[in-house]
């Protein structure tokens, strides 16, 4: 037995959006050779200069070691580079090169061009309440996602 209702559930719609704007996306990122993990790993080692790997494993809902490859690429690039952590020896800060910080512009040009285009059929004011309802549930369901956010608007 199926639920007739299933194509249209909010977790189904949210599901096929996801995967649209992550492939999208993800062929974008090509030009700059990177994956949609390292993207979202260099943009947050530039709002959080220091962070760990870790850290970005758990903003970003992955695995560490999913996390430790997608980093591990941008620093065998030069994009990013690690530096012992002053209080705890089995923790690496991460830092952007100069290298990184321009990649890392063209890149977020880019989501920025991808996100507008997967939403250019909703009018302003309907791209601003999704936003905000997204926002909510991200905040509610994985906080750490938003600890910048947070830490930058107080």
């Amino acid at each position: 037995m199926t639920d007739a209702a299933f194509p249209t559930t909010t977790g189904y719609l949210a599901w096929q959006f996801s995967q649209l704007i992550a492939g999208r996306l993800e062929r974008a990122l090509r030009a700059e050779d990177l994956t949609l993990a390292q993207h979202n790993a260099l943009q947050q080692v530039l709002w959080t200069p220091g962070v760990s790997a870790a850290e970005i494993a758990r903003r970003s809902s992955i695995t560490a070691q999913s996390m430790g490859a997608a980093v591990n690429g941008l620093v065998e690039r030069g994009l990013l580079r690690r530096e012992p952590h002053p209080t705890s020896r089995r923790s690496m800060r991460l830092f952007a090169t100069a290298e990184g910080h321009a990649t890392a512009a063209r890149a977020a040009s880019i989501a920025r061009r991808v996100e507008g285009e997967t939403t250019s059929p909703l009018s302003p004011d309907d791209k601003d309440t999704i936003h905000r309802l997204l926002y909510r549930l991200v905040e509610e369901l994985n906080p750490d996602a938003l600890a910048v956010a947070s830490r930058s608007s107080n």
